[in-house]
């Protein structure tokens, strides 16, 4: 809990909210109400262990934040995300009603903990210990099954290793997301790769391939095939400059499957911004870069 002024508001509300809920509670001394809710938000704010900050407005002495907030009467709680008012109640309420109204929208300790676990596991890889990573993402998945970040640089690490029976397993319960998630997407463009060329006689030939593209650049399914056996080998460039062969030639080939697997790969290659100091913008993972660029001057070509 903080006393919060105009001289602080900008830090320990606004910018605070962008990480943190912040429960904004407007009372006074002279408020008997507010004398019974102040201890219960103070609790809750203790049980929550993080979840939710406190941030408590004296209303007669902060006059302006008062009314730039617009508060007639008090007891009145604010609850602030990512900068800006998202909900709020007038008068002591009881324990009860109070936290049913934090759980609608304070994360729960699960969410916290399973996001977490995937920044640890990310900072692992970055450090090249898969081993570590797989551990803390695999945690975080069973944590919280309804982070698909989480899940996807999960499966997407399992696929890297070869471990492709596990990744379908941990795909399985995300799979009828694909058409509406550009991550979730692109690991099934992938996985649909890797059935493929498992179940296609001759998937890695790559010489056949090279002479049926010589005989005709127009050789669509040939240049495709090659793609994905491109993607199952992890070849990831290579793959996008096929397909950019088939895109510079018939853009809306296949129902665009050539677009369609070229945004996929750059889905799964494009690296997690990097750490910067605050006000820095992270820069631009410089493959992806070039190859989006590629992309733009043949598709509005």
């Amino acid at each position: 809990m903080i006393d919060v002024t105009v001289e602080n508001f900008e830090a320990e509300v606004i910018a605070a909210s962008m990480d943190v809920p912040v429960l904004v509670d407007f009372w006074a001394p002279w408020c008997g109400p507010c004398k019974s809710l102040g201890p219960v938000l103070e609790k809750l704010e203790t049980e929550y262990d993080g979840r939710f900050k406190l941030a408590k407005i004296d209303s007669d002495q902060e006059q302006q934040l008062a009314g730039m907030f617009g508060i007639r009467s008090i007891p009145t709680c604010v609850l602030l995300m990512n900068g800006q008012p998202v909900d709020g109640f007038m008068g002591a309420l009881p324990e009860g009603q109070v936290r049913e109204f934090l759980d609608k929208h304070v994360p729960t300790a699960e969410v916290l903990e399973a996001e977490e676990q995937e920044e640890e596991a990310l900072d692992a890889l970055a450090e090249g210990d898969t081993g570590t990573a797989l551990e803390k993402l695999q945690h975080a998945v069973a944590t919280d099954p309804g982070n698909d970040d989480a899940r996807f640089d999960y499966v997407k690490l399992l696929l890297q290793l070869g471990r492709d029976d596990d990744a379908k397993v941990a795909f399985a319960p995300v799979i009828a997301k694909a058409p509406n998630s550009r991550k979730i997407a692109a690991l099934k463009v992938w996985m649909d790769a890797i059935d493929t060329v498992a179940t296609t006689e001759g998937a890695g030939d790559t010489a056949a391939f090279d002479a049926k593209i010589a005989a005709n650049k127009r050789d669509f399914d040939a240049r495709l095939a090659q793609a994905r056996w491109l993607i199952t080998e992890q070849r990831w460039t290579d793959a996008m400059d096929e397909l950019l062969e088939i895109l510079m030639r018939d853009k809306a080939w296949g129902e665009e499957v050539a677009r369609k697997t070229y945004v996929a790969i750059l889905e799964i290659i494009e690296q997690p911004k990097a750490k910067v100091a605050d006000g820095q913008i992270p820069p631009d993972d410089p493959v992806v870069a070039t190859y989006r660029r590629r992309l733009s001057s043949v598709v509005l070509s």
